[in-house]
């Protein structure tokens, strides 16, 4: 047997550190099976419903692995050792043991080492925080930059490197161009390598959708065991952790304010970061974040009893960490886990991620500034620096023609007001001097140089002196002063895209509001690099990494995972695991309307949405409805469109006043900003209903599919005694970009036909399926909450019952559909539902 045969690790029977004794059975296999797909080195997919306990499953089933693997990284160096050792064949055997032991030892001296520097760092910040209990803290502030600062123009030029020195050498004899290297080595030396005291781990990085569910993922990892024992870091942006309050209340783009500070020296530096080369406030912070768990806001506390920043702080800490809680750009995944919960929508993410927008103001603006910077920095240029900031006036010149001819060339095709082109064809329209024109190394120039905050900057500090020379802003200040993000970076992000493989994406080109143009001026239009294919884009994260889960509440249909994001995966390196619920099955009812009160099909396709009469009864099916379901009812329709008009039929023939008689009406805002109010106002109305005598026995809340309502947040037992879905949410196949995707789609399927299923269906069609019934089963997520609360589930709409669209529903519902042939079937099964829950279940 092989010393790696005899380190393998098996799948444990039992996770002691799961806090509750003992889990359910599903919780136990979802943590079994996320153990070994780890072991294994497999992509996981795990759908585990809300109300199972799925990220404590996650935590523990992943750090039960990471706690084992170091057990085992121990016995593989003791090992590895032992073979060495005793590969010399002259040492006695007592020398071997003795090495061996104190290998051991070091390795152990080590980690308590580290042990000892954390707890000192946890009874510091004890200490701390008593000392300035009480204490009124002083903001530091910052000394302004303006106008009338002397700043060194050189500051504004292209940034260099060995590339750049070379070229600005190219006109001098070797020797002369090795002495003068020689003269700068000497000048320049080279920073000296500070190591980290302790190597890195094999650490999970651990995503999530959004920073609250992140907190709540550290709140959940507090109630194991791996509490005391874990290194953990949460990352987030600047927005969640700048803790320098001057900055932040200047508006505009923090990322670009950070960076002008951290550039800064002296009083011109951020007073939150040490100097360079004084990193013991960096370690110290570093020291008290892996001292205990902490979230986000955790974080920004700490930064501000240290006065030290938060951001840069916690990238000092990567190293030493076992459990991220972001995934950020530049951490080297490899051989590490990584765990993203909440992956349903991982393949739109991804997409948009990398569909870059950039309108011709923002390219007018990037033009204008580059030519003011031009104007003044021309004759300093190196021969090299000439030469691609010439491309970049070419390539962004022929751009600006390309959106200024485009409206009268495509109003001669039709009055339609937009048009998807290939990449190639987008860039043969330039003309042949861009097609010239190596676009990557444009987009390596404009990395290298940075020269989008050179522009930028340079741009403001202009705009800033004529500023102080006038009485009042002039219009060159308000056309060139930008305190955003620099517009040359929305063009670096284009061109970056217009790079990748022609196939793999499209050129949507439009005006979005052609009526509202500027007299006189050329109209807005939209260019939108538009991605199709996710799966390069991710390829990297799988490649690199040891294993990657993604988990959800309803990861189903998981057919779009296997086709978008791996089909390159040889078989067997994927796997999927679904669970049911925890709750009894008495608990959850499910039933599919397929006809109306009058015995009208419950069909919602589009073209019927103006049926009046279909309407009227839809209505009268869900005042039938009314009548016995207790407390809080969800709808959700198909769009914002489909609602309004309903909501309208059901007010002019006074079907929303009886709906009002029966529950309070709620309707779900298209402004996200006031979806909070009206759920509390829906909340509060259902409180005061079950404790009065109100005629209102709770309230109806209507919603749409897809919106703020059906992602992500809770409507917990009384909330939503039944969530009703009216017909089947279908994107508008109108769309140019999803025409494009389900082509692509299909295409990708044909050049894949050895691995195609026999009578499989179209895979754009597939496609458009899916994308509905992602987006049903997260509505019908918001259901049921915990194992102790119950719910009807209705869908009013007979294609929920054909085979196809009922095995893409979540696993734990899907088996257990009632389709209720008559609507006296219908009204039979949920009465019974009810009143069973009446009787014998206190709200």
């Amino acid at each position: 047997m092989t010393v790696e045969e005899t380190l393998a690790l098996s799948t444990p029977d039992a996770f002691p550190s799961f806090p509750y004794d003992p889990p359910y059975a599903i919780q136990l296999d979802l943590m079994r099976h996320l153990y070994a797909s780890i072991e294994a080195r497999k992509v996981a997919i795990l759908e585990s419903p809300t109300g199972t306990g799925k990220t404590l499953s996650l935590l523990c089933g992943a750090m039960t692995w990471l706690k084992d693997e170091q057990a085992r990284s121990k016995k593989g160096q003791l090992a590895a050792l032992e073979e060495s050792l005793k590969g010399d064949g002259n040492e006695p055997a007592w020398v071997l043991k003795q090495s061996l032991e104190l290998h051991r030892r070091e390795l152990e001296a080590a980690e308590e080492a580290l042990q000892e520097r954390l707890e000192a760092a946890r009874r510091k910040e004890e200490a701390l925080r008593r000392k300035e209990k009480g204490h009124v803290r002083k903001k530091q502030k910052l000394t302004h930059r303006t106008a009338s600062d002397d700043e060194d123009d050189d500051a504004f030029l292209p940034d260099g490197g060995p590339a750049a020195a070379e070229d600005d050498y190219r006109h001098l004899s070797a020797d002369v161009r090795e002495l003068l290297r020689k003269y700068e080595a000497r000048d320049n030396p080279a920073p000296i390598e500070v190591p980290d005291e302790e190597p890195a781990c094999t650490k999970i990085f651990y995503a999530s959708r959004t920073h609250t569910q992140l907190s709540q993922t550290i709140s959940e990892l507090k109630k194991t065991p791996f509490k005391s024992n874990t290194r953990t870091v949460p990352l987030g942006s600047r927005k969640n952790l700048c803790i320098n309050e001057e900055l932040r209340s200047k508006g505009g783009d923090l990322d670009e304010s950070c960076r002008e500070l951290m550039s800064g020296k002296g009083d011109k530096r951020c007073p939150y970061m040490p100097p360079a080369g004084e990193d013991s406030r960096m370690l110290d912070f570093r020291d008290h974040i892996l001292a205990t768990p902490r979230d986000i806001e955790d974080l920004v506390v700490l930064g501000k009893e240290l006065n030290t920043c938060p951001y840069y702080g916690s990238r000092k800490a990567i190293a030493q960490a076992e459990k991220n809680s972001r995934e950020v750009l530049g951490i080297d995944l490899t051989d590490q886990i990584v765990v993203i919960d909440e992956a349903h929508n991982l393949i739109d993410t991804i997409l948009s991620i990398h569909t870059v927008p950039l309108s011709s103001s923002t390219l007018r603006a990037s033009l204008s500034q580059l030519k003011i910077y031009l104007a003044k920095f021309r004759s300093r240029f190196s021969p090299k620096n000439a030469l691609h900031l010439r491309r970049l006036v070419l390539v962004l010149t022929a751009i600006d023609k390309f959106c200024t001819d485009w409206p009268s060339k495509n109003h001669s095709k039709g009055p339609a007001n937009e048009e998807m082109l290939g990449v190639q064809e987008f860039v043969s329209a330039l003309g042949s001097q861009v097609q010239e024109i190596n676009l990557l190394e444009v987009d390596q120039y404009l990395r290298e140089s940075r020269i989008a905050r050179k522009i930028s900057g340079y741009c403001d500090k202009v705009a800033e002196k004529e500023a102080a020379k006038a009485e009042s802003k002039s219009k060159f200040v308000s056309s060139q002063r930008s305190r955003g993000t620099p517009p040359l970076h929305a063009v670096e992000s284009f061109l970056l895209a217009l790079t990748n493989p022609s196939s793999d994406g499209r050129i949507f080109v439009s005006m979005p509001n052609p009526t509202t143009a500027t007299p006189g001026a050329p109209p807005v239009v939209l260019l939108k690099y538009q991605l199709l294919n996710p799966a390069d884009h991710f390829r990297d994260v799988v490649s690199s990494a040891r294993s990657v889960v993604l988990a959800g509440g309803t990861m189903q249909p998981i057919s779009d995972f296997e086709t978008q994001l791996f089909r390159y995966l040889v078989e067997g390196q994927m796997n999927f695991f679904g669970c049911g619920h925890v709750i009894p099955k008495g608990n959850l009812r499910c039933v599919v309307v397929e006809k109306g009160p009058k015995g009208g099909d419950m069909t919602f396709r589009f073209e019927q949405r103006g049926n009046k009469d279909l309407m009227m009864e839809l209505g009268q099916l869900l005042m039938n409805f009314l009548n016995f379901i207790p407390d809080g009812v969800v709808v959700f329709f198909p769009s914002y469109s489909f609602l309004n008009a309903v909501k309208k039929i059901w007010e002019d023939n006074g079907l929303m006043a009886k709906f009002g008689s029966k529950k309070t009406v709620f309707f779900e805002p298209q402004e996200g900003g006031e979806v909070e109010t009206v759920l509390r106002e829906y909340a509060e109305a259902i409180r005061v209903s079950r404790e009065s005598a109100s005629k209102c026995s709770g309230a109806l809340l209507f919603a749409v599919v897809g919106a703020k309502l059906s992602e992500g947040l809770n409507f917990t037992d009384e909330l939503a005694r039944a969530v009703i879905l009216v017909g089947l949410p279908f994107a508008n196949l109108g769309s140019v970009e999803l025409k494009e995707r389900m082509k692509y789609v299909t295409e990708l399927e044909k050049h894949q036909e050895s691995k195609a299923k026999q009578g499989a269906r179209d895979a754009g069609q597939e496609l458009y399926e899916n994308l509905c019934m992602k987006a049903v089963n997260q509505s019908i997520g918001r259901a049921i909450r915990h194992r102790g609360d119950w719910a009807g589930l209705i869908l009013v709409d007979s294609r929920y019952s054909s085979p196809r669209i009922r095995g893409k529903l979540p696993k734990w519902i899907g088996e257990d559909i009632v389709a209720a042939k008559t609507f006296g079937q219908a009204m039979k099964e949920l009465g019974s539902f009810y009143r069973d829950k009446k009787s014998g279940v206190k709200g």
